[in-house]
């Protein structure tokens, strides 16, 4: 999968098939989008990619953090693992919010894109003021040279698959329902980093992880994997505030099973499989490690 961090293809990638949009979570839906696409272009013989925003827009303009169901680069290891020829990441800043949708269509996807089929979901937005829609791509097709595809919205259960939608299951706590929607289980992944090392005094020791701008799920316990280039382990995770250490930053810690040894700089991935209770303030260190064994008991079931 060749990556341009503009628009400008190479001949080879040039004059294909294009699948347009955020793709936050690479869930069900957007899934669908990109097979569709994918076969399109296979029929046609043609090079097939996609096109992606960074930052999310939304979150440019409402200056929003912890939004995202995964990062950039979790996307683009999504998308690799998609079989996707090449990804295109427009940079969104101030001058790119101001380019009119006719001028999205004449700059980017005509002049450096050249794309013959571009694919977009029904309730796509573009250009200044978020002006542009699936009306505005039909109408631009015969002068710019290119056909334009909407793909029908994926349900599940009867429900609209979206990014929208699995932020609302994770921060319910939903997390099975999440890993549905995205065909996977959802995860935070991050550089392990220095804690006050409680766990550790109390015979728990953790991997701490900061949120960064994952959407935030329920507080509480959760029972994990946890994985990274030398290991894949089940785990018990807590995201929290640590009420009865009464502290006030936001952290990810996790207590891998099996393996106990210093992973400060590692990366990790914490895969998260289900919510076990809500997070609660200890009357003391005794009870709260009373409670550890009962979650990890759970978890490890």
């Amino acid at each position: 999968m060749k990556i341009y961090n503009n628009a400008n293809l190479s001949k080879k990638h040039s004059k294909g098939v294009l699948a347009i949009g955020n793709f936050d979570g690479v869930h069900l839906g957007h899934q669908k989008v990109i097979k569709e696409a994918k076969n399109k272009a296979k029929k046609n013989k043609l090079p097939f990619g996609v096109m992606t925003f960074e930052p999310m827009p939304v979150m440019f303009f409402n200056n929003i953090k912890n939004h995202r169901v995964n990062t950039l680069e979790q996307k683009k290891y999504f998308f690799k693992r998609l079989k996707i020829d090449f990804l295109i990441i427009i940079r969104f800043n101030k001058k790119f919010s101001k380019l009119s949708a006719e001028n999205f269509i004449k700059k980017i996807i005509f002049n450096k894109t050249k794309c013959k089929y571009l694919y977009v979901s029904k309730n796509f937005k573009f250009g200044n003021k978020r002006k542009g829609n699936i009306n505005t791509l039909k109408k631009f097709e015969s002068e710019f040279n290119y056909k334009n595809l909407v793909t029908k919205i994926f349900k599940k259960n009867n429900k609209i698959v979206s990014s929208s939608l699995i932020r609302k299951k994770i921060r319910q706590g939903k997390i099975n329902e999440a890993n549905k929607l995205l065909n996977r289980n959802w995860c935070i992944e991050g550089k392990v980093i220095k804690g006050q090392k409680r766990g550790r005094k109390i015979g728990f020791p953790t991997c701490n992880l900061k949120l960064e701008n994952y959407v935030i799920p329920k507080l509480g316990v959760y029972a994990v994997q946890v994985k990274n280039k030398d290991f894949n382990k089940k785990g018990i995770a807590n995201i929290g505030f640590r009420p009865t250490f009464k502290d006030k930053k936001l952290l990810l810690e996790t207590n891998i099973f099996g393996i106990n040894k210093n992973l400060y700089n590692k990366v990790i991935s914490v895969n998260f499989k289900k919510f076990i209770r809500p997070e609660k303030k200890f009357k003391s260190f005794e009870h709260l490690k009373k409670q550890i064994k009962i979650d990890i008991n759970k978890a490890k079931k």
